[in-house]
């Protein structure tokens, strides 16, 4: 089977939208923004809290990059109209950072400006080594003029060591996953008990720095382990959360939940679902098999 969903994978270009999309509706709460709110108040109502991101990434005229700004406001005023447990994610390249990093800032000072009137966070996602340093740049800036805003470290790069101790210093908000972008070996970890391994490194050294952390992670070792820190360093509920993409071990989210920890889940929405879709897919190639049953009608 792991043959069959590998092949799934690598055909991925060629399956009908319609099938892709069939199987990843589980991942992404719809194409409106009345989708994204009425999976928020699902969550909610189960205790889980939430991010929500507009899809899209990587747009090329500064008028599309206006519309991402937009649609993110529209998002946190949304949120504060339905009083959800919810907070925005944003990703800089649909605001223009490929663009001009400048523009990109106003854009982002825009959003978190919004957030800050509603008493609501940003968290501003990582996308893939290219654009790292120029994230951090527009990060930092926001942060000097707003404290209502995180960032994103990705475990598996070799750099993430010294910006994380960097970020540490500055008591960032901090949210820690693996990574899930395509790296050469010059930059990224390739094997997964090394991308383990330096995942708990980073994590103790934010905890150390009492800095809030979002542990982003589906992995029973990086769960237990993060449990074992949290254990160790005393540390109580309102000082961390687990945080888990929407449609993703659902069993393991609810009793991390019953055991007391603060949990968000992540929740995309938008237009732009099918290049989200297929990235979520090929990271992880067991979901991909889904399209196979998807395709034949098998499970119906």
């Amino acid at each position: 089977m792991n043959l069959l969903n590998n092949l799934v994978v690598a055909t991925l270009p060629f399956v009908p939208k319609p099938i892709v999309g069939k199987v990843a509706s589980r991942y992404i709460a719809g194409v409106t923004l009345t989708d994204a709110m009425n999976k928020v108040q699902h969550l909610n109502a189960q205790k889980a809290m939430a991010t929500i991101d507009v899809l899209g990434e990587d747009v090329f005229t500064k008028e599309q990059s206006l519309q991402s700004r937009d649609e993110s406001i529209a998002v946190l005023n949304e949120i504060e109209k339905l009083k959800l447990d919810s907070n925005l994610s944003v990703k800089l390249t649909s605001l223009g950072l490929k663009i001009d990093p400048q523009f990109c800032m106003e854009n982002s000072l825009a959003i978190v400006a919004q957030a800050n009137a509603h008493n609501n966070f940003v968290r501003i996602d990582m996308e893939d080594h290219t654009c790292t340093d120029d994230t951090l740049y527009v990060y930092r800036a926001v942060r000097e003029r707003y404290s209502n805003v995180g960032i994103v470290i990705q475990s598996y790069l070799h750099r993430s060591v010294d910006d994380v101790r960097k970020l540490a210093s500055e008591k960032a908000l901090v949210r820690l996953c693996k990574g899930i972008y395509n790296e050469p070996p010059n930059v990224a970890i390739k094997d997964h008990v090394g991308i383990q391994r330096n995942f708990l490194k980073l994590l103790r050294i934010l905890f150390e720095a009492r800095c809030y952390v979002g542990i982003a992670t589906h992995d029973d070792v990086l769960i237990d382990g993060a449990i074992e820190m949290i254990n160790e360093y005393k540390m109580g509920p309102s000082q961390y959360e687990f945080q888990m993409l929407l449609g993703v071990r659902e069993e393991r989210r609810k009793q991390l939940i019953s055991q007391g920890h603060r949990l968000r889940v992540y929740v995309p929405f938008g237009r732009d679902w099918y290049s989200y879709s297929v990235r979520r897919l090929k990271e992880n190639p067991q979901m991909a098999g889904h399209v196979f049953k998807a395709m034949f009608g098998i499970g119906q």
